[in-house]
């Protein structure tokens, strides 16, 4: 990280990278992570070879990191050619992908600008805002499961059942027998 004159120096904390079972290819997010890591002030051991913009040299040629090339990533580049690309071949998926860039009047021109504003904010005061706490009584929360029925209720529950399919049963040969009473007249 290169600080500018007049901004404070923090002291970065020692961290290491654990991938887990993300596959370590060149220009993965897993690196893209690790970079914005490092520009934050932490002390991440890496090198560039995973970057986007290295390049390994085929026999005696000397590998090549080009370091355009990743700030140009980190500012959203390849971002920008995505929606220039969707705005001129179809222009109603481009409002449906971007709809919310586009409620806030960023064009695909201006998205480095927004990147730099980020950037420097992110500068000036790096704490994390404080969490809002929710009301839960007003959230939709999970569906619980029914309470579990004690034996004896099992037992109520069945007898109440039974007397009921015994009444529906009932009621059947009724209207049967009913309906055989009218056939015969």
């Amino acid at each position: 990280v290169k600080w500018g004159e007049g901004e404070k120096i923090y002291r970065p904390f020692k961290c290491l990278l654990d991938v887990g079972l993300a596959r370590c290819t060149t220009g993965a997010r897993v690196f893209a992570a690790l970079k914005g890591a490092v520009d934050g002030g932490l002390d991440i051991p890496h090198s560039a070879k995973r970057f986007p913009g290295y390049v390994k040299g085929k026999g005696d040629a000397k590998d090549k990191y080009d370091a355009a090339k990743h700030c140009e990533k980190i500012f959203g580049g390849h971002v920008r050619d995505y929606m220039n690309k969707l705005k001129e071949k179809n222009l109603e998926k481009y409002q449906k992908h971007f709809s919310r860039y586009i409620e806030a009047g960023v064009e695909p021109d201006k998205l480095e600008d927004l990147y730099s504003d980020v950037h420097k904010k992110i500068r000036e005061d790096p704490s994390a805002k404080p969490k809002v706490k929710k009301d839960r009584s007003k959230m939709k929360l999970f569906p619980q499961k029914p309470k579990r029925l004690t034996g004896e209720e099992k037992r109520k529950r069945r007898v109440a059942r039974i007397a009921e399919l015994k009444e529906k049963k009932l009621r059947k040969e009724a209207k049967r027998n009913q309906n055989q009473q009218q056939q015969q007249q």
